[in-house]
């Protein structure tokens, strides 16, 4: 049986990693070994911060109804039990917009979730 050399497969792997690394400083783009550290730490990165992404977005809605229930004399959680009795379903991602752009719509979504109480 002939003896297979990986020469081919190796110089694609490496060259895979290498590119992956451009960008950054030093002998982490130049040196292999340390290249293949770094877009191994980068990767891992990516993954943990691909779920962390939607829990910040969250955090950031939450904290602009409640900035924007509180100038209603609102709670943050009595704003939202007060539109979810009352039957409004609107996404936390939407009303954080209007909060923001449109305090007037807000205000009268507030209006709403007081009556509901």
């Amino acid at each position: 049986m002939p003896r297979v050399k990986s020469q081919v497969a190796r110089s694609k792997r490496k060259k895979k990693i290498m590119r992956a690394a451009q960008g950054a400083r030093g002998g982490r783009s130049k040196l292999y070994k340390t290249a293949k550290e770094n877009v191994e730490r980068g990767l891992r990165y990516a993954y943990r911060d691909r779920r962390r992404k939607k829990r910040d977005f969250r955090r950031l809605w939450i904290v602009r109804i409640n900035a924007g229930a509180r100038l209603h004399d609102l709670s943050y959680s009595r704003f939202m039990a007060g539109l979810k009795q009352a039957g409004v379903e609107i996404n936390r991602k939407f009303l954080a917009d209007l909060a923001v752009r449109d305090p007037m719509a807000f205000g009268a979504l507030a209006e709403v979730a007081k009556k509901s109480q």
